[in-house]
């Protein structure tokens, strides 16, 4: 009896820990005290051979099953009925009746998972099934029990059955395709062969999620309103979407447009949208078709993702010098688009994911960055396989490997890398060369025979004659903006030279610590890596590029035709976000975001690219995110723009 006490108050604690952690994104025990705690359980459970109904082992997953059983729901799950325009969205506005309420309408996200319909009785999980035709489904109880967001008891006693969606993060997709040699093809396709898979325990490995927005059956309960709905969902345990809007249909479709825009920032995939009559009552005296709720809609999205063919595989080269595969594809409509390149990110990429000239393959495009190649829609190998090319493809010299990516070796006289060098150089965080872009570079290389950086400061204006497109003005507006770009601030000049691992914020942070160019020049590692945020390998790089004879002579070649980055004075005044750390999120109006975030930094903050506990302030512009409902979810301080220069004082 004592044994079984312990049991079931291993379960609540573990159980309370869980939610904690994989709902509320907090950790009120450290890793070693949840595994002590639950590996104490299982020893118990093995002791006694009893496994109690909500005792966290479920999540691990038991033994394969031989079959799914048939499940009929006690209430019909519906489909929706599809727009994908705004006016008609407004026609099914108008027949659910004259607009009286400012919160006539609910705004949701429609998740891309498969739909579970959970079946809780006593304050227990007893069932939970697949949606099937809507009447009947397949029980995947075991499975579902895996799925650590979804609670195996709660609070409320009464027989009901609640809805949601279960999916995979796009992150959990992402890690999981690095480490695995199995790949996934996409989030919605993971989880649902998860769910499917007699296998609990491939369902566990999979770290699928759980978002409940409904109840489509309950005993001793009504609800009026979907918000009171939401409220019961979520004072029970549930993990609710903390997206809701309530309006009208204007202010919906003004919403809609917002999400649209900031879909690819989630974690998740959605669709498109859901709009539901708020009214419960209301949108049940509307009824129903023969397959759809009159009173409730989703707005579709356009796809992210199509088929298509790969014609031909080439490789493009960097600035590094870096050989990138590049697929060219038989032209696809996507999100608006037409497309005919995807990109594919190594060689190691192109093996993992099967793909060669011919293959038919998964294409996703996500806001507007290139398309990228997921997997092979066709079974085995690629009948075409693509090599990695022994030599480049613009130069002839021969290629290494180094790690997962293959180099172009000729540093010197590579057309595309000396290029890509130049346009970087010149880039308006750099040296902010007006007018100079890489068709200019790529021009001047051709035509004049330019070979690297410090020739830039070496063109005189006969340098541009009878080249096409450029007249007097022109030539003398880009000399001059050489001649202006002497003076760049040492961050900008340390960003420039283009040292690989060195983006902006650390070519700051250097020009920080060093404030000449001449102490940079004779950084030692030992001293790199006692940097915030500089660890070995940024270090070694840093070093590498410092002592390596060609690029040194580069630089003092650049010194002596008159380049004096402008060093940094001794900044003594007060730092009024010294131990802080900032997100900056959405369209700002008075600065751009690297801007705010250069301000933070000066001020002795930390300006961080995702929003956690530790996170003290979200300054928030426009059209924010979902780092804005991160910082909501985990009641992290969030600033306007207009408030955040109040707090600096400027």
């Amino acid at each position: 009896m004592e044994k079984l006490e312990r049991m079931k108050e291993l379960a609540e604690k573990i159980n309370e820990l869980a939610h904690a952690y994989y709902v509320e994104d907090a950790s009120p025990a450290s890793d070693a005290e949840y595994d002590a705690l639950f590996d104490e359980l299982i020893g118990l459970e093995k002791e006694t051979g009893i496994v109690l109904p909500d005792s966290p082992t479920h999540r691990v997953g038991g033994a394969p099953l031989s079959d799914f059983e048939e499940h009929t729901h006690i209430k019909r799950l519906w489909s929706l009925d599809k727009v994908k325009t705004f006016e008609a969205l407004r026609d099914w506005a108008a027949k659910c009746g004259p607009a009286d309420e400012a919160d006539k309408f609910i705004l949701e996200y429609k998740f891309d998972g498969l739909t579970l319909n959970l079946t809780y009785d006593g304050g227990a999980l007893v069932y939970a099934a697949t949606r099937g035709n809507g009447i009947t489904g397949e029980g995947i109880t075991p499975q579902a029990k895996t799925v650590r967001s979804i609670p195996l008891t709660i609070p409320y006693k009464g027989k009901f059955e609640v809805r949601g969606e279960c999916y995979m993060r796009v992150s959990v997709l992402e890690e999981l395709n690095r480490t695995s040699s199995e790949q996934l093809k996409n989030p919605r396709n993971a989880a649902a062969g998860a769910l499917r898979n007699l296998d609990p325990k491939v369902t566990a490995s999979r770290r699928l999620d759980f978002t409940a927005y409904d109840v489509g059956y309950i005993e001793g309960r009504e609800f009026r309103l979907q918000t009171e709905m939401l409220s019961f969902l979520r004072e029970n345990g549930f993990p609710v979407n903390d997206f809701t809007f309530a309006g009208g249909i204007e202010d919906v479709i003004r919403e809609i447009e917002k999400a649209e825009e900031r879909r690819f920032t989630l974690d998740f995939d959605i669709d498109g949208m859901v709009i539901k009559l708020n009214d419960m009552n209301k949108a049940e005296a509307l009824g129903y078709t023969d397959r759809f709720p009159r009173g409730a809609i989703a707005y579709k999205f356009a796809a992210q993702e199509q088929t298509t063919v790969i014609r031909d595989i080439t490789w493009e080269v960097g600035r590094t010098g870096k050989l990138t595969p590049l697929a060219h594809v038989e032209p696809v409509e996507l999100m608006g688009a037409t497309v005919r390149k995807a990109t594919l990110n190594n060689y190691d990429d192109i093996k993992r994911k099967r793909v060669g000239i011919g293959s038919r393959v998964f294409i996703r495009r996500s806001n507007d960055v290139i398309p990228e190649i997921l997997s092979s829609a066709d079974e085995g190998e690629p009948e075409n396989p693509v090599f990695p090319p022994a030599h480049c493809p613009f130069c002839g010299a021969h290629t290494e490997q180094r790690g997962a990516h293959i180099f172009c070796t000729n540093s010197l006289s590579c057309t595309p890398q000396i290029t890509a060098e130049l346009a970087h150089f010149a880039s308006r965080d750099a040296m902010d060369i007006e007018g100079f872009s890489e068709k200019t570079a790529e021009l001047l290389i051709n035509e004049i025979g330019l070979k690297d950086i410090p020739g830039l400061y070496e063109l005189t204006p006969e340098s541009f004659k009878n080249l096409a497109g450029f007249g007097e003005k022109r030539a003398n507006n880009i000399l001059s903006a050489i001649e202006k770009s002497k003076t760049r601030p040492l961050a900008a000049f340390i960003y420039a030279l283009g040292i690989p691992n060195v983006g902006i914020k650390t070519a700051n942070d250097l020009a920080a610590k060093f404030r000449t160019l001449e102490a940079f020049r004779a950084a030692k590692f030992e001293e790199l890596v006692t940097m915030r945020d500089v660890g070995e390998i940024v270090a070694k790089s840093i070093v590498d590029f410092l002592t390596d004879e060609s690029l040194k002579a580069q630089v003092t070649r650049l010194v002596e035709l008159g380049v004096r980055p402008a060093e940094l004075e001794e900044d003594n005044a007060p730092k009024p976000f010294e131990g802080m750390t900032f997100v900056v999120t959405g369209t700002l109006e008075r600065i751009d975001r690297r801007g705010i975030e250069a301000l933070i930094e000066s001020l002795g903050g930390k300006a961080a690219g995702s929003v956690s506990r530790k996170t003290n302030y979200v300054v928030c512009g426009e059209n924010a995110g979902s780092k804005l409902d991160k910082a909501r979810e985990l009641g992290v301080p969030v600033l306007t723009e207009n408030e955040f220069f109040e707090m600096a004082g400027k």
